[in-house]
């Protein structure tokens, strides 16, 4: 079942074979392989290359096969080398002869290239969607819990902010996620069909019939980069590994969140698994798998970056392994943002508790240097008074808006009644982060 071997006299190696065979995991482009086919050979038809009759008869063969592999009549599998194989083969049994002019004007590796190139930018779309309903979760969990927790830095109890703050902070890394991909998008959005092996063809075709018809904005400059391009592979994985970080540190937030030391959600059981030994666990393993697989997809990134670190010009066979990695990124990222929509679509917020985090934490401190401020004092003497305050309050297991004023006197003649609406937290918030929410 090849689709070269004039100049062999030898057989290949069954080991060689089997080793040399992508149809296991390029089969996914099957349609893509069609279409690009498809629109190659009305192209020929234009061009004149070839007859009507030979168009029609290649053309319904084409659509015949499609149809039969989707309707599960006809299963991609056996002895060929790749899905191209498989798909041209196919069509030459049903057709005849004729189905050898299929190729004409085309390389395999432009033709990889283009069906590639399809598939990447359809299943980018998927993401974006998927990104955009993940979105939608999180805007709806903040409206629904716009409630104030402690906000962190170094894991420690900084200042008062909300959960719905909080959690929109992800809604915004979600945001710059669907940007880079769509820029993605737009700047792998050429057609490198035609570009044959690495020089074109001596045939008069048109590429630029064929990029229009295909969904590219136009065909490649340059028939050497077009064929050996995979930069296309590189930034979407890329573009992953970035989502996967973000739902990472999202994830870590839940982990946390969830322990009985913070204490501040509760994950639905449909989210997560119990212990074979302590009874009393849930543990929140969606979140903690989402966390492990992001580092799964930065090994993608990694592998396909060192491929192709050392391959010169143009096409080499080593290129076959970039498919693989991107499946598996695709197949990752996309399983980890339903997850995580699924997570978050059922997690409960508990209130009260990041309530009594707030008023544990001193997080009105700031504010209450900046009252000192307000009254005249140099910052950093106030920074000063005030972390004699939050000490004093700690030996005395009281909150600042707790002390007294005559307290709170002992350390600034500064402090005035006024102190206690000043250092409120909602008054804070709305000083603060409440002037920059946008939704």
């Amino acid at each position: 079942m090849k689709l070269w071997g004039g100049r062999f006299i030898d057989k290949e190696s069954k080991l060689m074979e089997h080793f040399n065979s992508s149809l296991s995991f390029d089969k996914r482009l099957y349609s893509q392989d069609i279409k690009g086919s498809l629109v190659h050979v009305e192209m020929l038809l234009k061009c004149n290359i070839l007859k009507e009759d030979e168009f029609v008869k290649i053309t319904e063969g084409l659509i015949s096969i499609l149809e039969d592999i989707e309707k599960g009549k006809l299963h991609i599998k056996g002895d060929y080398e790749d899905i191209h194989s498989f798909i041209e083969m196919n069509l030459i049994s049903r057709i005849g002869k004729v189905g050898k002019k299929l190729h004409t004007a085309r390389s395999r590796n432009d033709q990889v290239a283009v069906d590639f190139k399809l598939y990447v930018k359809e299943k980018a779309e998927f993401v974006i969607r998927e990104l955009k309903n993940l979105q939608s979760t999180i805007e709806k969990l903040g409206e629904e819990n716009n409630i104030i927790m402690p906000g962190y830095t170094h894991l420690q109890r900084a200042q008062v902010v909300t959960f719905k703050y909080h959690i929109m902070a992800y809604y915004y890394m979600l945001e710059r996620d669907i940007k880079r991909i769509k820029n993605s998008i737009d700047i792998m959005n050429e057609s490198p069909l035609g570009c044959c092996a690495l020089a074109g063809t001596t045939y008069n075709t048109d590429r630029d019939y064929t990029a229009i018809k295909l969904g590219f904005k136009s065909p490649v400059n340059n028939f050497m980069d077009g064929v050996s391009d995979r930069d296309f592979v590189i930034e979407l994985i890329s573009d992953f590994s970035i989502i996967m970080m973000h739902l990472s540190r999202l994830s870590e937030e839940l982990i946390l969140w969830s322990s009985k030391e913070f204490d501040f959600i509760e994950i639905s059981e449909e989210f997560s698994t119990g212990s074979s030994i302590m009874p009393q666990k849930k543990n929140p393993d969606a979140a903690e798998l989402i966390r492990g697989k992001t580092g799964r997809v930065y090994g993608d990134l990694m592998a396909i970056l060192t491929t192709m670190k050392g391959i010169p010009l143009a096409y080499n066979k080593d290129m076959q392994e970039d498919k693989e990695n991107y499946f598996d990124a695709l197949d990752t990222v996309l399983a980890c943002i339903k997850v995580m929509n699924g997570m978050l679509s059922t997690l409960r917020v508990k209130e009260e508790n990041t309530i009594k985090a707030v008023k544990k934490g001193f997080l009105n401190a700031t504010e209450a240097a900046d009252y000192l401020v307000c009254k005249g004092m140099a910052f950093r003497d106030a920074h000063k008074v005030i972390g004699e305050i939050v000490l004093y309050g700690e030996e005395n297991n009281k909150a600042i808006e707790e002390l007294s004023l005559e307290e709170l006197r002992r350390f600034s003649d500064l402090f005035g009644e006024d102190v206690y609406i000043f250092i409120d937290y909602e008054n804070t918030l709305n000083r603060g982060i409440k002037k920059d929410i946008k939704k």
